[in-house]
């Protein structure tokens, strides 16, 4: 692609069943909840495809670019 092309470049293939189990499993990270990490690993398995993985990965990079939110002082204490 030249320097002034128009045409934006094309997004690589996601597999859509893997960003959404990263994403579950960086909510369930944040909220630490080890049972339901410890079943997403189970099912994501170390037998996938790179381009697998690294869509798991994009779905958790997706979920933890997005900062928590500030609890609140408890004031009534």
């Amino acid at each position: 692609m030249g320097l002034f092309s128009r045409k934006p470049d094309p997004e690589p293939a996601r597999n859509g069943e893997m960003v959404e189990l990263g994403r579950e499993y960086a909510i369930a990270r944040r909220h630490r909840d080890t049972k339901a990490m410890n079943r997403i690993m189970r099912q994501v398995g170390n037998d996938k495809d790179v381009t697998d993985l690294s869509d798991f990965r994009a779905g958790q990079e997706g979920y933890d670019s997005i900062p928590p939110i500030p609890r609140g002082r408890n004031r009534r204490r």
